[in-house]
């Protein structure tokens, strides 16, 4: 069998929460399959840092943009600003999101719509101003990284299970509204992934969910980007509105 690498040289990407965990994996993909990034990031000036070190070699084709995608105006203002660099946007990924976990009733309401905000609204405002661009090119990928916790609805994780079922909602519906125009919406559903994003479970928290898992291990930030350049390649042009779930069976 021939070996397919995705070629993305003369593309333009977008990857929210692109400097850490998930989201620089995909980032550092895509950099490796040949496309400009764009990085966005909400405040860790570290991993910002760490990341423009680490890719170094590829300084011409990535640029890093720090602002919150659960404001609008920021959001609308990001996209002002990449207009001037670049004449297109192929790729959208939403991979910006958040947890602030707690049982229900002891759920703050600012700690629910934090994460509605940041994890829904997010995916609504980067894909509302990314759609204009792509239905002038009638053509352009938008994958969203939700959760399985949107479909199972762990305990103390309501808020975050709404915001990632309301993803796979939100891109049925746009997967019906633009794919005439080229466009395909599609999610990534990563389970487990050995990201600081799990780094704060207790070591039994750890090991319940790992035996949950028929492989018996978390997965890999890189096993989760490679699932992500397929969908966003121009081979997927038939996957839209579809979820893949990249969660060693759980």
């Amino acid at each position: 069998m021939q070996t397919l690498i995705w070629d993305f040289s003369g593309q333009t990407a977008i990857v929210t929460g692109g400097t850490r965990g998930i989201g620089r994996a995909i980032s550092e993909a895509l950099l490796a399959a040949g496309a400009r990034v764009f990085a966005t990031y909400a405040g860790n000036e570290q991993a910002a840092a760490e990341f423009a070190k680490a890719n170094a070699p590829a300084a011409t084709r990535f640029e890093l943009f720090r602002f919150d995608v659960a404001d609008y105006a920021a959001v609308e203002t990001f996209y002002c600003e990449i207009d001037s660099r670049t004449d297109s946007v192929e790729i959208l990924v939403n991979n910006a999101g958040i947890r602030r976990d707690a049982v229900v009733g002891m759920l703050r309401p600012e700690n629910w719509q934090a994460v509605i905000r940041t994890n829904l609204d997010g995916v609504f405002h980067m894909a509302k101003f990314a759609v204009h661009r792509m239905m002038q090119a009638r053509y352009g990928r938008i994958v969203t990284i939700t959760s399985p916790s949107g479909k199972i609805g762990f305990e103390g994780q309501a808020n975050y299970a709404a915001s990632k079922a309301g993803e796979v909602a939100f891109t049925r519906s746009l997967a019906r509204e633009v794919a005439r125009r080229g466009i395909t919406a599609n999610c990534v559903s990563p389970g487990f992934i050995d990201t600081d994003f799990i780094r704060d479970l207790t070591p039994d928290q750890a090991k319940g969910y790992r035996g949950m898992v028929p492989m018996r291990r978390f997965g890999r930030a890189d096993e989760v980007a490679a699932c992500v350049l397929f969908l966003a390649s121009r081979e997927a042009a038939y996957v839209n509105g579809a979820t893949l779930e990249v969660t060693g069976g759980l």
